[in-house]
């Protein structure tokens, strides 16, 4: 007689990238995807720009089918420089003959990854959702209600839905400052990716085409409120004179405030949180979706570990096996940047002593090696 095994049914919630990148990616397991994405979403258009390592690159090239690299811009040169006495200070360089990082615009991105889902068996579904019952593993939408193995809930940082899930167990910390973030055109030759630590906050260059970076400024809100009327010619006078030229033109600006976000509880039952609603850490090391992308890459281990041994995908062990394995790195990482920006951030009583750390750091080959690793790959 032949056996016929039931087909693991999952929904993800949300239609970011976190959420698009999930269900194309376990979408190649034979997993029968639900992919709600929510009516709610805002018409603003993303202009941000995001980094990933090339270990993350690899992953998503080994993963996702047919996906256009063209829309991702390697770097192979990253400077750092911090600001002293109104002057910045070269302190610590990489440069390799193999690609370092890559950037792509979140909006493009998006766009390319809905229209590779149309040609897989997800079904997509623009519903508005009422409410998850966790011990049902019941999703309720507008139109209707459906039980799954597994939920994972890829809706940003805010949805209330969390509460459900992880309740109030996280580090949270305001920054008190404001990203400023716009697309930046160029005659800049071989410009390569620069972080500039200034009084105003951290200062990032990302270079995402031939002749075009973004710029992701995290400035105190002291000097946003300040400026803020004015705030495209503040940030073009900043770039010029960090940069040494007055050729550059500004797109549109985009704002938004900081926080920290660290969840102590990454699931509950049978539902999972992934992307920002598990963690957001401060731009200025650009680590944000790289931690998402090793989480992507986890549960699809579990997941595939699970279908191998020809166990069941719910009430099964893999939300406790995420957390556990993904949580140390998540909250490490997540603290350590939160340590940089303080490292950073003017004090009367730690400036004498930085510049000299600085200059040790940069002649220490070891320290080098192991910054650009973790980079790359991570804690693990």
């Amino acid at each position: 007689f032949t056996i016929i095994m039931k087909k693991h049914k999952i929904c993800i919630v949300g239609g970011g990238l976190t959420g698009l990148i999930s269900a194309l990616i376990l979408s190649e397991r034979g997993l029968d995807i639900d992919l709600i994405v929510e009516n709610n979403v805002s018409k603003i258009k993303d202009l941000r720009v995001t980094a990933i390592s090339e270990k993350n690159m690899e992953f998503l090239k080994s993963t996702i089918k047919n996906i256009n690299l063209k829309l991702f811009y390697p770097i192979n040169k990253i400077n750092l420089f911090f600001e002293k006495d109104n002057q910045t200070r070269n302190f610590l360089n990489f440069e390799e003959n193999k690609n370092l990082m890559f950037f792509f615009e979140n909006r493009l991105t998006k766009e390319h990854l809905t229209k590779l889902l149309k040609k897989t068996k997800i079904k997509v579904q623009k519903k508005t959702i009422k409410s998850i019952d966790l011990a049902e593993n019941k999703v309720s939408t507008n139109l209707s209600s459906k039980s799954y193995d597994l939920v994972v809930l890829c809706l940003g940082s805010n949805s209330p839905i969390y509460q459900k899930v992880s309740g109030n167990r996280e580090i949270k910390k305001n920054y008190k400052e404001h990203s400023i973030t716009c697309s930046v055109k160029h005659h800049i030759k071989d410009i390569g990716a620069q972080q500039f630590f200034l009084k105003e906050g951290p200062l990032a260059i990302l270079p995402y085409k031939n002749k075009n970076f973004s710029v992701v400024w995290s400035i105190e809100d002291k000097y946003f409120i300040k400026n803020e009327k004015n705030i495209s010619k503040y940030l073009k006078t900043k770039l010029s004179n960090l940069l040494k030229t007055n050729k550059i033109s500004l797109g549109n600006i985009q704002s938004y405030p900081l926080k920290m976000s660290l969840k102590r509880n990454y699931y509950k039952k049978n539902t999972i949180i992934l992307g920002d609603g598990l963690h957001v850490v401060h731009p200025l090391a650009g680590q944000g979706f790289n931690l998402i992308l090793r989480d992507i890459e986890k549960l699809d281990e579990l997941i595939f570990n699970n279908l191998k041994l020809g166990l069941t995908i719910k009430d099964s062990n893999i939300p406790k096996d995420l957390s556990d394995s993904r949580k140390p790195e998540n909250l490490l990482i997540g603290l350590g940047i939160d340590t940089t920006r303080k490292f950073f951030k003017s004090n009367k009583y730690f400036n004498p002593i930085k510049e000299n750390i600085l200059k040790n750091f940069s002649k220490s080959k070891l320290l080098k090696k192991i910054t650009k690793r973790v980079a790359n790959l991570g804690l693990n």
